[in-house]
């Protein structure tokens, strides 16, 4: 008995060490990205491509979340920018030249047409996703070769309207 009795006291210290030593590490309460440097990419992709590529200039509280330039849907290599506004709703542009239908419906989640609207000076398709909660507006080149631009996310066409009016060429170098 007095064996028993000598486990339990042991397995109890055992609990409260423990018990102590997690109230005493500190916790993360979030998770910080680190800066993304969005100009410095976007004059990388300019001089590379000599694309004429856009970039938004936007207020105080807009953060970026990711910045590439890479193959994306159809392998066109792609100018892709993620922000987050300050109210937490995100959205992206994406850029390319030559984009095919399949470049297309892979940027915008396979949106599904809903109209047209006038934004920065140019005609926007309207897509929206049945897949996942997401709102695209494209404006395609005149030509084969004319840049294509996708502004899509989690904003409503609105915003993204907004969104294309901050949009400003990439000034070579």
């Amino acid at each position: 008995m007095g064996t028993l009795r000598g486990m339990v006291i042991s397995m109890v210290l055992i609990l409260a060490v423990v018990l102590a030593w997690m109230a005493l590490v500190p916790r993360v309460s979030g998770i910080s990205q680190p800066a993304v440097d969005v100009s410095a990419v976007a004059s990388q992709v300019q001089q590379e491509t000599s694309w004429g590529i856009s970039q938004p200039r936007l207020p105080a509280g807009w953060k970026a979340t990711s910045v590439r330039f890479a193959p994306a849907g159809d392998g066109l290599r792609t100018w892709h920018v993620g922000y987050l506004s300050p109210d937490g709703t995100y959205l992206s542009i994406d850029q390319t030249k030559g984009a095919t239908n399949d470049w297309v419906s892979a940027q915008t989640s396979a949106g599904r047409s809903e109209g047209t609207i006038t934004a920065a000076g140019s005609t926007w398709q309207k897509l929206s996703s049945t897949a996942i909660i997401q709102r695209s507006l494209v404006s395609r080149g005149s030509g084969p070769g004319d840049l294509t631009t996708v502004l899509s996310g989690t904003a409503s066409y609105t915003q993204l309207a907004q969104f294309a009016h901050t949009l400003e060429p990439v000034p070579a170098s």
